[in-house]
């Protein structure tokens, strides 16, 4: 008998990435999309589409996962409201398992990103996790007893709305709040602060990419950290330091075996890791103070292997 193979989809605020995987890990298949500026129909249709694509691709998976980045009610498979997607109470696991034919399952992109890492990556092993997704904005994951916690309807692990500054910037998307550490430490954080550094310091990698009139986004801000401009280097230890503050709040409360920080903008590595690090130890209490902090395995997919490792899992637990 062959290996049970499933879909999973990670539906991020910038890009869509699905492939199919197998049960033991192996990717078989590989898609993307762009999500950004999508209306509500168009996002459906993008996801449909290459949920059909994977299909043809590869017939024989039972079942798909879906990590979405939004607010969730597990039971339902509803999307309740998500910030950097136009996604409000929509019933997004009915919707695509009439459209696909097999069954499907849907949860928070941060909490699939979680499963895989604690399954398959860096938390492999341990009972109480913390994670945290950077990207577009910032996810969390939590398992707590070894078990996934998703809260009392699923919705729960909005770690990247935890307030750190309460006179801090506006968040982002459909968050009421100032002050989260989403508004001070993602990637669209990075961008912004980026963009103020690069008037500041014309001379500079990012003033130079300003008064070229190139976009000043998260990425350009990273990859002008890791070529070594100092300016750049500065944003991120900035927010490096912002994610440090609430890694303190998150060891207090919950005393993980480890916080494991994943999504694209961990690009830029231990640039951010270190400070975030020196400033946890600073705040924390003890023994919380020296909780371990590491990058995430499994890259840019552990969304796409966590969603189709969920549905794997459902369909095992029938």
């Amino acid at each position: 008998m062959s290996p049970l193979e499933t879909i999973g989809a990670d539906l991020g605020g910038t890009k869509m990435l699905v492939g199919v995987v197998d049960a033991d890990q192996h990717v078989l298949y590989r898609g993307a999309e762009q999500t950004q500026g999508l209306t509500p129909d168009e996002l459906l249709a993008a996801l449909e589409r290459e949920l059909k694509a994977a299909q043809a691709a590869r017939p024989e998976a039972a079942a798909a996962g879906l990590g979405v980045p939004a607010t969730m009610e597990w039971k339902r498979g509803l999307a309740i409201s998500a910030v950097n997607l136009p996604l409000v109470d929509v019933p997004i696991r009915e919707l695509m398992a009439e459209r696909i034919g097999i069954p499907v399952f849907v949860d928070n992109d941060a909490n699939v990103a979680t499963l895989a890492e604690h399954r398959f990556g860096a938390a492999r092993g341990t009972t109480n996790v913390v994670m945290v997704t950077i990207g577009t904005g910032i996810g969390g994951g939590l398992v707590l007893e070894g078990k996934l916690y998703r809260g009392s309807i699923g919705a729960g692990a909005e770690l990247g709305h935890m307030v750190i500054d309460e006179n801090g910037p506006r968040c982002q998307g459909n968050c009421p709040n100032w002050g989260c550490v989403e508004s001070l430490a993602s990637g669209t954080a990075l961008a912004r602060e980026g963009r103020a550094a690069a008037e500041r310091a014309p001379d500079s990698a990012l003033g130079r990419a300003l008064a070229e009139d190139r976009e000043v986004t998260g990425k350009a801000v990273t990859d002008a950290a890791l070529a070594g401009d100092e300016v750049a280097r500065g944003v991120v230890a900035d927010a490096g330091r912002h994610l440090g503050v609430a890694f303190a709040n998150y060891a207090n409360i919950f005393e993980p075996d480890v916080i494991v920080v994943g999504g694209g903008v961990m690009a830029v590595g231990e640039l951010l890791l270190d400070p975030a690090r020196e400033e946890m130890g600073r705040r924390a209490l003890p023994p919380m103070n020296g909780t371990r902090v590491v990058a995430a395995q499994l890259g840019a997919e552990a969304g796409m292997i966590g969603a189709a490792a969920l549905a794997m899992s459902e369909l095992e637990d029938g």
